[in-house]
């Protein structure tokens, strides 16, 4: 009879932080954990860099305020080399651009440094899960910048005539196009001007752009 016990196996994690003090507090949080064990620690991006192949982590934990490369350009690299790897930003930086930043260069969560150790916790597992782990200070920013950048102010058909008046469409096209009359695509367009407080199509569509309403 095979009576060996299976040993779970454990995410491999990587702390990049340059406070000596708290790489140590992350780590003893997460190895005291069941399903995670720190692998190893820097305090820059670029020594990790260099031996991003030998550490192969799951599963990296970024600090924002780095010496040299700081961690929004940091995660772009490492996301780069290593496709897999989650990239969890904990910082004290709670800063819609440096937000939206870490998430477009690839971080699967945002965590603000101000979390306990419950809260950091949770975040990987929820990494493990699919999810994308934001502090509630983090998440109502988002909210708050979802609301600034005008994707409520047009309806789904007004934003779908904005974009076809972008690509230089007539009214007759458009209403062909999205097979509704012609009459009604200016009613459509009379509604944009109004909730974007435009005068012209080239003033709306320059509004749009801007609040990132439609795309170039």
């Amino acid at each position: 009879m095979n009576t060996s016990i299976k040993i779970p196996i454990r995410k491999r994690v990587v702390i990049v932080e340059d406070d000596p003090g708290i790489r140590e507090a992350y780590q003893i949080i997460i190895n005291a954990s069941t399903g995670y064990q720190t692998v190893a620690t820097y305090g820059n991006v670029e020594d990790l860099l260099k031996e991003i192949y030998k550490v192969l982590p799951d599963i990296v934990i970024m600090d924002i305020g780095l010496p040299g490369v700081n961690g929004v350009e940091g995660t772009f690299q490492i996301k780069k080399v290593l496709p897999y790897v989650e990239v969890i930003i904990m910082t004290v930086y709670e800063d819609s651009k440096f937000v939206f930043e870490s998430l477009k260069n690839g971080a699967s969560g945002y965590i603000s440094k101000s979390s306990n150790y419950m809260e950091l916790l949770n975040a990987l597992d929820e990494i493990g899960k699919g999810g994308a782990p934001m502090s509630s200070r983090i998440a109502r920013l988002v909210v708050k910048e979802f609301y600034a950048s005008g994707s409520n102010l047009l309806t789904r058909r007004e934003t779908e005539v904005l974009q076809l008046i972008a690509s230089g469409k007539t009214y007759t096209q458009i209403a062909d196009e999205l097979s509704i009359s012609k009459e009604t695509t200016k009613v459509h367009t009379r509604n944009i001007y109004k909730k974007l407080q435009a005068n012209t199509k080239s003033e709306a569509v320059s509004i749009g752009f801007e609040k990132k309403i439609i795309t170039r």
